[in-house]
């Protein structure tokens, strides 16, 4: 009897919960998990108490940074006469019979104008913008943001670098201040300030998406800062600030398929633009190092060509200028340059920026392999040539 009563209860506990199962299926079937889902943990801030603060370095606006530099940017318009001369056949007698007044037999002169973007340096009136903005040009006009205007002087310009050295004559000139380009941190936020496609002055933010870019193709000498800053057409030559409104960089040129800004900008930093304007002030040009000689990366081809080993480090010599600081100091073709002044080179770009950098006149200590014997070279640079194209 005693066993009875704990089965009894249970029966009708298990009946009891059953039951309570079918009127929930029936009644309330929101409130039972779905067939084969597991549980999701998912975090989420609950109240304005559990809500991060922005970090205190992230401003709401940069206003400020724009008021501090914006003054300084300056619209360029450079304009040239072009001679347009006549078809060589204008005057042939058959040729106009068949094309009438088609073909002009006179030659006639016409003007091109452009725009661009500067900034204004220092309070003597000088003037950091890019090569290609003037290049070629008769006249230069700068107009300031608060209106007034005036003819530039060039003083100087560097192909190589793309940058150029104007000067104004204007009083109480609003100079920019000169950032740390050098120590500009990929993800640190930027201003792009110019005239695009004439608009007059814009701003436009982005960050800092690389630095120490290089071997582009757009100058000879490249350590470019990457922005997705908007840069489009009349931006360059304009200035690149940082989040306290501090020149960083010279807007030089854009990646784009199609002419316009796709995120894809570089400034030239002010670090290099910098010491290409006080050398244009001083010597009227850059003066750079140069031996004369034509380097290749040791290629896999290269290597088994000439039985290198594949842990060789350096630049081969595929050619000497004659009589040239090279020449003179005994280098040959087929040396492998191993370092420059203690330092290893691994390509074309290195060597090219470790000779630039001595002014003419300098010795270079140049560790060279020659058929598979280590020697020890001098040679005094000499001024490197204008546009002196592959070699260094």
């Amino acid at each position: 009897m005693s066993l009875f009563k704990p089965i009894l209860f249970l029966a009708q506990a298990i009946v009891l919960g059953l039951a309570a199962a079918f009127l929930i299926v029936l009644f309330w079937p929101e409130l039972l998990p779905p067939r084969g889902a597991a549980p999701v943990e998912i975090r989420q801030l609950v109240g304005p108490a559990e809500t991060p603060a922005l970090p205190a370095n992230a401003p709401g606006s940069y206003a400020t940074a724009v008021e501090k530099a914006a003054p300084s940017v300056v619209n360029i318009h450079t304009a040239k006469v072009v001679t347009l001369r006549p078809h060589p056949l204008a005057n042939d007698p058959v040729f106009r019979q068949f094309f009438g007044g088609a073909l002009d037999s006179k030659e006639r002169k016409r003007l091109e104008t452009s725009l661009g973007s500067g900034v204004i340096i220092s309070e003597q009136g000088y003037i950091l913008t890019n090569h290609h903005v003037i290049a070629g040009a008769d006249t230069i006009q700068v107009a300031l943001r608060d209106g007034r205007s005036a003819e530039a002087k060039l003083i100087g310009s560097d192909p190589d670098t793309d940058v150029a050295v104007l000067k104004i004559d204007l009083p109480r000139l609003p100079a920019i201040t000169l950032g740390q380009s050098d120590k500009m941190r990929i993800g640190d936020v930027v201003l792009a300030i110019g005239n695009p496609f004439g608009f007059g002055q814009t701003v436009t933010m982005g960050i800092v998406s690389a630095t120490g870019r290089s071997q582009l193709g757009i100058n000879t000498f490249e350590n470019f800062i990457q922005t997705d800053a908007a840069i489009n057409p009349g931006n360059s030559g304009g200035a690149l600030v940082d989040a306290a409104g501090n020149l960083i960089g010279i807007n030089t040129a854009i990646f784009s398929k199609t002419g316009s800004s796709v995120g894809i900008g570089f400034a030239i930093p002010t670090s290099l633009a910098r010491e290409v304007m006080d050398q244009i002030i001083r010597h009227g040009r850059p003066l750079r190092g140069w031996l004369g000689f034509d380097v290749r990366a040791l290629t896999p081809e290269l290597r088994e060509t000439f039985k290198f080993t594949k842990d060789l480090e350096g630049v081969i010599i595929a050619g000497v200028v004659r009589n040239g600081p090279a020449h003179k100091a005994g280098l040959q073709p087929e040396d492998v340059i191993l370092s420059i002044n203690g330092r290893k080179t691994r390509d074309a770009r290195e060597v090219l920026m470790a000779i630039a950098q001595h002014k003419p006149g300098e010795t270079i200590k140049l560790e060279v392999l020659r058929a598979g014997k280590p020697m020890q070279l001098n040679a005094v640079t000499g001024e490197r040539p204008a546009r002196a194209l592959r070699t260094e």
